[in-house]
């Protein structure tokens, strides 16, 4: 006769596949409270070929000042990009590909250009150096010059022409994305993006 302080095998087994069920369930609790750069996922610099971000910009040209919110999706060649204001309302959706760019207003006004330089100049009084924005948010310094790195070999100013970009991480990863950016063309544009969050698409083939 078997005693009733004892359990069978059969009951041992699922009583520890039960608490194993349970640990892993606490773990991915505690690792989903974890802040992104803590969760192991954040974008490499040396990886991200495709990407989407979040992020907030403040823009002055020509003495006027612009502020608001930005999503960026960059997949192969092509760039969807929303900017909105402070409050979260729509002003412009950029649509650039091969073909060419597309800006659509909030009213649902379209209009097409070569470049979004020449497009957001005419349209929102401002332009918006897309074309060279797409490799300094990633800290490519592919077409310009590196003048400072910081004690991890991240670029911390970039050169580009009559361009100069500066850098600031979230963090002491050395293939850290930027987390700040202030983009300067003396005399024409400052540009501060704050980058709020950082997806790579690269691991998952642009797939939403």
């Amino acid at each position: 006769m078997r005693s009733a302080g004892f359990l069978s095998k059969g009951a041992l087994a699922g009583l520890r596949l039960l608490c194993v069920m349970f640990f892993a369930s606490l773990l991915g609790a505690c690792a989903s409270l974890l802040p992104p750069a803590e969760r192991g996922w954040m974008p490499k610099r040396d990886q991200v070929q495709s990407f989407a971000l979040e992020g907030r910009f403040s823009l002055r040209h020509a003495d006027k000042n612009t502020a608001g919110n930005l999503s960026w999706r960059h997949v192969g060649a092509r760039d969807d990009l929303l900017l909105a204001s402070p409050f979260g309302q729509g002003v412009a959706e950029i649509v650039s590909d091969g073909a060419g760019v597309r800006l659509t207003t909030s009213d649902g006004k379209s209009y097409l250009a070569a470049d979004a330089e020449t497009l957001t100049q005419q349209v929102l009084g401002y332009p918006l150096p897309l074309k060279n924005l797409l490799g300094w948010v990633r800290g490519d310094a592919a077409g310009g010059e590196v003048e400072a790195r910081d004690v991890f070999a991240r670029p911390l100013r970039l050169r580009h022409g009559d361009w100069r970009i500066d850098y600031e991480y979230d963090n002491d990863d050395p293939q850290a994305m930027p987390g700040r950016l202030f983009v300067q063309r003396e005399g024409v544009l400052e540009l501060r993006l704050r980058i709020d969050e950082w997806r790579n698409l690269s691991e998952e083939d642009g797939r939403p």
